[in-house]
């Protein structure tokens, strides 16, 4: 998504909206004081100081606000109200600040399998990228939830890797596709695949339109919020939150309604207003009115 040449210059619908990045804000929002040059050692320590600070989560969607990914909406949400985001938003923000600090970096969109077989054709919908830094193309995704990888992975089949005790691998699928997989209690888990076709704004805007408004969308019919942490990894789904460790089967802990709001802030450093509070507690209510009703019925 770069320039090709002076002579030629790409569309700005095919470059990311870099001139009015607030960089030194961003910078605070993951608290990142290392160096800024662009080298593998750099976006590996951005990769994780984002994802350490800027959950994963969907509840503008729940409390019926708007998902915008253009730039200055991005900010306002991801650094000025530190916010969350799904892939889109996350993606497009840290693909904006790479390519402030010089990397040389493309979109991609994937299809999601979350564990279904890598024969199986799921639609296109996930926003992540691919870095060209230290002589190869790096596959790197912050937007991925509680499964994606830290750290940039090789774009090599047969790339195996570990992210401290997170475990990657990187394959090629009969399609031909790039399949990316996440060691799971010893066995591999098939997160995405994907082609080397790029993705410009304008695909992730239609795709993001799409997660934020089709009913089937598990991200209008669901609260999520998830942290992609170095040691502990966390996903809240409507009121049940799940706590993953490395090599252990994950802990499994039910949320009374009222107690929604303070995990959010607490688990995940997520804050929000007082009338977003009120709509997210109404729906966690019916949430917990509809489980009871099922435990009462023995479903």
């Amino acid at each position: 998504m770069r320039a090709a040449s002076i002579t030629q210059p790409l569309h700005e619908s095919a470059r990311w909206e870099t001139p009015a990045l607030d960089l030194e804000a961003y910078l605070a929002r993951i608290d990142y004081r290392g160096p800024i040059t662009p080298s593998l050692e750099t976006l590996k320590a951005l990769q994780q100081a984002h994802l350490s600070a800027v959950p994963f989560e969907n509840l503008e969607i729940v409390t019926g606000g708007e998902i915008r990914i253009d730039l200055e909406s991005l900010q306002d949400k991801l650094v000025g109200r530190r916010r969350g985001g799904y892939c889109h938003e996350q993606n497009i923000l840290f693909a904006t600040v790479l390519d402030r600090l010089g990397f040389e970096v493309a979109g991609r969109n994937a299809r999601m399998l979350m564990g279904d077989d890598e024969r199986i054709v799921t639609p296109l919908g996930h926003t992540m990228l691919v870095v060209k830094v230290a002589g190869g193309d790096w596959l790197v995704d912050v937007g991925v939830g509680n499964v994606g990888p830290r750290e940039p992975i090789r774009l090599e089949e047969g790339s195996e890797v570990s992210h401290g005790p997170w475990e990657y691998r990187l394959e090629r699928t009969p399609l031909g596709f790039w399949l990316l997989r996440h060691k799971r209690n010893g066995e591999w888990f098939n997160i995405y695949q994907f082609s080397d076709e790029p993705c410009y704004r304008a695909d992730s805007g239609e795709y993001n339109y799409l997660a934020s408004h089709h009913p089937a969308s598990p991200f209008v019919r669901r609260i999520v919020a998830q942290h992609n942490g170095a040691e502990v990894r966390l996903a809240l789904t409507d009121l049940e939150l799940k706590i993953f460790r490395p090599g252990k089967a994950p802990e499994l802990h039910w949320i009374a309604a009222g107690e929604l709001p303070g995990v959010l802030r607490e688990r995940f450093g997520l804050a929000l207003t007082s009338e977003q509070e009120r709509v997210l507690l109404r729906r966690a209510e019916t949430l917990a009115g509809t489980s009871s009703k099922g435990e009462q019925l023995g479903t």
